[in-house]
């Protein structure tokens, strides 16, 4: 057996003492961006390879996959959840909290298990439909095909793990609905079938609110559970228990939390949802997730993202988990190595992606729930290194900020993994009806982005000329002209229009957002090919996507805005520039 929580092998390698000046400096966070609820693994059949997952809500390809020989150079390899036949029900989740929540990755006995929710976050608290728990396995997780359909398990709760017990058998530990009855249940399980035993309490934590995030690691005789509490915000921290046998009595640690920046000036915060792994030689790490918002908690448009610790575990007794910073003292690390197999980026890399004729789109672009095939076309005929978009009737904001309905949304992102960044692509769009659209957004949700488009409207619906010109028009023709709108449940800036200069009416046009701090974006437009003459349309604050259980996506949209428009979309010279992080 393959022991990855059952970890009593290494009752000897962890000696107590402290990371020090002699090994490795490393930064937070190592997976920037979007990707909470971290789960990892350390997989020394695989070439010792570090292995990530986490979670991704209504996003598509949902539940990425990150992997590493060194701990420093992490590479998307792929998504667990990469096709639609694998659960249906993605394309039917109704609010922005709602998809795939917090996932488990374990390898045992050959094969890589990924158990994890489907929320219906909408549906009453009380209502036990609203938690699907699921079980996913490969043989290979570099090959996404080899990832099944999901098989489900009754289970009135979410944060699902496995755990397999030095005897053979199999458990799942899970948080039961907390607004229910808070607490960690544990009970046997088929992970082959979805087959469940009789779900009983293990721990009701320390007394933090909503007991979650659950996992269970056996080591030197002592079963450790792992939690987190206090809810996914400031109060968010990681607790531990211990019991000789699964079934419990679990026991506290004294030293509760083990980790959390709650009532402390740090800029990262919401530190918890932690998992715990050991690298090849036994030092012991620790993951979780947390937002660079300072206590303020106004500004983190990245979300929720994945932090390691350096953690000191000796025999016998609780670990020991470092504090929490931008720039980290840990164990030495593995050998620098970038050959990782898979089909995505480092994730420190940014884009220069240019449509070429046969490629396929990359696979770190994210769609929102399952796209229509047919609305993206790579390099058409007559459009050679372009990414055509067929208009979707609903626009981003959707059917109602939460739901868009089986013909979905026309859109295609990539997380912004930076505090500073350029991101800017060329848009051909010669629209000819009433409000059709295209453009570039800040997408956090659905009721919560920011959009720069070209749209058709009447010239005397302009709020304003173009920056730098006086072309206002007091008619009812139908022009091009470029809109800024948003939609949050915070205070966003009025509605732009401005009237695009006639001399650009038919030119490529670049537009371009840009984060020039860490509290505003500049939205900007101009001819593809002067771009000397770009136009800044707006800067807005990044509060309005500094919300919920994502982050933002930057990307491409097109839309009839629920008109009768079908003016498709060409968008080129597609760039993402990583320009700083700020870890302080």
């Amino acid at each position: 057996m393959a022991l990855v929580c059952i970890i009593a092998g290494f009752i000897s390698l962890a000696l107590g003492t402290e990371p020090d000046a002699r090994n490795s400096t490393y930064y937070n966070p190592i997976l920037p961006g979007f990707h909470p609820d971290p789960s990892c693994i350390f997989v020394p059949e695989w070439d010792n390879t570090f292995f990530c997952a986490s979670s991704s809500f209504n996003a598509f390809p949902g539940i990425p996959l990150h992997a590493s020989k060194d701990l420093q150079n992490w590479k998307l390899i792929g998504h667990v959840l990469n096709r639609r036949e694998q659960l249906p029900r993605l394309a039917e989740t109704n609010r922005s909290t709602s998809g795939i929540w917090a996932p488990t990755l374990r390898f045992n006995e050959n094969t890589f298990w990924l158990v994890t929710t489907l929320v219906d976050d909408d549906r009453a608290a009380e209502d036990p439909s609203r938690w699907d728990n699921i079980i996913f396995k490969s043989s290979d997780p570099f090959d996404s095909s080899a990832w099944t359909e999901a098989v489900h398990f009754d289970f009135e709760g979410y944060d699902t793990s496995p755990i397999w017990d030095s005897d053979g058998k199999s458990y799942i530990v899970g948080a039961h609905a907390w607004r229910v009855s808070p607490g960690i249940l544990l009970a046997e399980a088929n992970l082959e079938t979805g087959e469940v035993g009789e779900w009983e309490t293990v721990w009701n934590g320390t007394g933090g609110t909503a007991p979650e995030g659950p996992h269970i690691y056996l080591k030197d005789g002592w079963y450790y559970l792992l939690a987190a509490e206090g809810g996914t915000g400031l109060e968010h921290m990681v607790t531990m228990a211990r019991s000789r046998t699964i079934q419990g009595p679990y026991q506290a640690n004294d030293a509760n939390p083990v980790l959390t920046n709650s009532n402390t000036t740090n800029y990262f915060q919401t530190v918890g949802h932690a998992d715990i792994f050991h690298d090849a030689v036994g030092n012991w790490w620790g993951v979780a997730l947390s937002t660079r918002s300072g206590p303020e908690y106004s500004y983190y448009p990245m979300g929720r993202e994945t932090v390691m610790v350096p953690i000191t575990w000796a025999n016998g007794k609780f670990p020991v988990w470092s504090p929490l910073s931008g720039v980290m003292n840990g164990w030495q690390f593995p050998l620098k190595d970038v050959e990782v197999d898979g089909p995505g980026p480092l994730i420190t890399d940014g884009d220069a992606i240019d449509f070429a004729p046969g490629s396929a789109l990359p696979a770190h672009f994210t769609y929102w729930r399952f796209p229509i095939p047919e609305s993206y076309t790579v390099s058409p005929i007559g459009h050679p290194n372009t990414l055509r978009l067929n208009p979707s009737t609903l626009n981003l904001t959707g059917l109602n900020g939460n739901y868009a309905g089986p013909e979905g949304q026309t859109f295609v992102g990539r997380r912004q993994q930076d505090t500073l960044f350029t991101y800017s692509v060329n848009l051909d769009f010669s629209p000819t009806s009433l409000e059709e659209e295209a453009g570039v957004s800040v997408f956090l949700t659905q009721n919560h982005h920011l959009d720069l488009g070209v749209v058709m409207l009447p010239a005397n619906s302009s709020t304003s000329s173009f920056p730098g010109t006086n072309n206002l028009a007091n008619t009812s023709e139908l022009i091009p002209q470029l809109r800024f709108r948003g939609i949050s449940y915070t205070l966003v800036p009025d509605e732009i229009i401005v009237p695009i200069p006639e001399p650009w009416s038919s030119k490529s046009l670049r537009l371009e957002i840009k984060a020039h701090n860490m509290t505003h974006y500049s939205m900007s437009a101009g001819p593809a090919d002067a771009l000397s003459e770009m136009r800044t349309i707006i800067d807005v604050s990044n509060s309005p996507v500094s919300w919920g259980f994502t982050g933002v996506l930057l990307g491409v949209y097109c839309t009839s805005n629920g008109y009768e428009g079908t003016t498709p979309a060409y968008f080129s010279r597609w760039r993402y520039i990583p320009q700083g992080q700020f870890r302080n």
